[in-house]
């Protein structure tokens, strides 16, 4: 007799009647245990709520000859804006350093002269509908002046996607031109006349 033949029925006698233990008998239900309730915290959460950008999402593929980081997300077809221009953009701008969220805004309409020159640079390389990070080095930034919730000599990213952008001479256009009247309000309607008998 193989010692196999001699340990199948002891093997059998004590694993599976632990296997019958831990799985549940056809057709029965298995009682799943409810979480914990959440304990109630009174702690203050600071205003305006910062989150932290991951590491890897503080990098950038490429940089450009003034040093511009950049990494295209989402290429976008078209041309590009001129520094005269003004874009139309989602953007997130964060600290490389810690990842600290220090500014975000959708739908932002941005003169792209009007900005730090390693966001302007960046706001030039991109076409419609594109979404690229950019990584930019203090000196293309705010330098050694602080700004706001930035310190000073800090390295920025930004996360941003052009949507759209107008010429200097379709802004001027757009401006020069009257609202449109709003469309007249629709009349009301009229209850139902009863037939005369």
């Amino acid at each position: 007799m193989s010692s196999h033949t001699r340990l199948r029925p002891l093997l059998s006698a004590a694993i599976l009647p632990m296997l019958a233990i831990a799985l549940p008998a056809s057709g029965a239900t298995v009682r799943k245990r409810a979480p914990a309730p959440a304990a109630p915290n009174t702690a203050i959460i600071p205003l305006p709520l910062n989150p932290i950008v991951p590491a890897g999402q503080r990098l950038c593929s490429a940089t450009t000859p003034t040093g511009l980081g950049y990494t295209v997300l989402r290429a976008g077809s078209g041309t590009m804006p001129a520094k005269s221009d003004v874009v139309l953009i989602n953007y997130v701008g964060y600290l490389k350093a810690t990842g600290a969220v220090f500014d975000q805004n959708m739908r932002a309409p941005l003169p792209v002269d009007g900005v730090i020159p390693g966001f302007s640079q960046g706001l030039q390389m991109m076409a419609r509908n594109a979404v690229v990070r950019f990584c930019i080095p203090a000196t293309l930034g705010y330098g050694a002046q602080a700004s706001g919730p930035i310190p000073a000599n800090s390295d920025l990213v930004f996360q941003v996607e052009l949507l759209d952008y107008k010429t200097a001479a379709e802004v001027e256009q757009m401006r020069a031109e009257p609202p449109a009247p709003a469309p007249a309000p629709a009349p009301a309607p009229q209850p139902a006349t009863p037939p005369k008998p």
